[in-house]
């Protein structure tokens, strides 16, 4: 006879090519979009390095992610790898951490949604927003068997959209001399504001549970979205600073726009849009799924209710899409919702911090432990590299508003009250 844990295990249907596009496309989100002018200003003709630098440093971070992820395979990700090193309260606060950055993008990206969505359809923004969240959690629900299709789809859109602006503006590369900038300084600033634009490879792994042969596949997606984002982003900057020029793209709020505009005329702005509808649907799908995994992962190792790690056929964690769902969406009603989203990038970057710590104590104190990823470069039994991606993501958090990183420490601090409370739950109904 089956056991309770064996029939309520995800099936395993993803393959590198499925890991891969959702990687892709929760990284290509709106970071290209917004960030390419602020980054020109930052570092000029030079914006292209800048995106370069800002792969590379995420490739540190990237590194230790993988290590673990060879090593632990969770939907729970930091949670699961923060369960290895440190008290249960910390990976408890880890998860909820994770959990709650998920679902904070989950409600900013879906507005961002809804506001391009205006541009064809007189709607409300909240109300847009609400039904692009009913509409993505229906497809969760479904399980991935089915939504990796449609994932493989939409990030092919995505990525075309970008291989468009780069075929369009191709001619023009000599136009603008792409050596000249505001030299190396101007590099590090325009690549402190395009880190941001990379943010989401973790994701990744919190699919892990589904993914045929994990230990392998998930650190290969992981490098391979990473790699192909970083040559698609850097085409992009030089093909837009070659058209705009660094002056003009410096100034431009649409600098994609800008750019299909210059090549094909005034239809840009729909041919824009509709790319942008594509990758905030595709980037809320990825993200509500991510938060429900990480909500699975958490309730099957005991540390939220166990109704949340229950599975519909091996396939969807159903009640944690839900409960995803119902907090985004309270979240999008009760109204302003930027502070908490300009904290979220404060909590991955805690995130980044606690990986990077967790490899090195790994390495430290079970240096025996089967590794099928392991990180290149050590000193002794010290990786270099997860030393770097610390100290690069310490420095790039200190360019964040101090008052972002405020809340993002008092909203991690909720965890370990929210740990007391779940355990005295779960002590209660085990008495019982």
């Amino acid at each position: 006879m089956e056991n309770s844990q064996d029939s309520n295990q995800f099936d395993r249907v993803l393959g590198l090519r499925h890991l891969t596009a959702s990687g892709v496309g929760v990284i290509i989100g709106a970071g290209i979009y917004v960030l390419l002018g602020p980054a020109t200003q930052a570092s000029g003709s030079l914006v292209w390095a800048s995106f370069l630098v800002a792969g590379l440093l995420s490739a540190m971070t990237a590194f230790s992610y993988m290590e673990l992820a060879s090593m632990f395979p969770s939907a729970g990700s930091e949670h699961e790898f923060a369960r290895q090193v440190f008290p249960r309260w910390v990976s408890f606060s880890t998860g909820w951490a994770m959990t709650l950055a998920l679902i904070v993008a989950a409600s900013t990206v879906s507005l961002g949604f809804a506001r391009y969505l205006q541009i064809f359809v007189d709607v409300d923004v909240r109300f847009g927003a609400l039904i692009m969240l009913l509409l993505v959690s229906f497809i969760a629900m479904s399980g991935m068997k089915r939504a990796s299709w449609l994932i493989i789809a939409l990030s092919s859109i995505q990525v075309g959209g970008l291989l468009l602006v780069i075929f369009l503006g191709v001619d023009h590369i000599g136009d603008v001399n792409l050596l000249e900038g505001k030299g190396f300084s101007g590099i590090i600033a325009g690549a402190a504001l395009i880190f941001f634009a990379f943010i989401g490879f973790d994701e990744v792994i919190t699919l892990s549970e589904e993914t045929i042969d994990a230990h392998r596949t998930v650190p290969r997606s992981l490098l391979l979205s990473l790699a192909i984002s970083t040559v698609l982003y850097v085409l992009v900057a030089i093909v837009s600073v070659s058209v705009l020029g660094p002056e003009r793209l410096s100034l431009s709020k649409q600098p994609l726009t800008d750019v299909v505009r210059d090549a094909v005329g005034g239809g840009a702005v729909n041919v824009v849009a509709v790319i942008a509808l594509v990758t905030t649907f595709n980037t809320t799908l990825l993200v509500i799924t991510a938060a429900s995994r990480m909500m699975y992962g958490m309730a099957s190792k005991g540390d939220l209710p166990g109704w949340l790690s229950t599975l519909r056929n091996h396939q969807s964690p159903r009640n944690s899409v839900v409960a995803t769902l119902s907090l985004s969406t309270a979240l999008l009603l009760v109204g302003d919702i930027h502070e908490l989203a300009a904290s979220t990038d404060a909590l991955i970057y805690l995130m980044f911090i606690m990986v990077n710590v967790i490899v090195i104590i790994l390495r430290v104190q079970r240096p025996d432990d089967m590794r099928p990823f392991r990180i290149p470069g050590d000193i002794g039994r010290v990786p270099v590299m997860p030393i770097l991606g610390l100290l690069v993501t310490v420095v790039m958090a200190s360019k964040l508003e101090i008052s972002s990183i405020a809340l993002a420490a008092g909203l991690t601090a909720v965890g370990p009250t929210l740990f007391l409370v779940v355990r005295m739950g779960y002590g209660k109904q085990r008495a019982e």
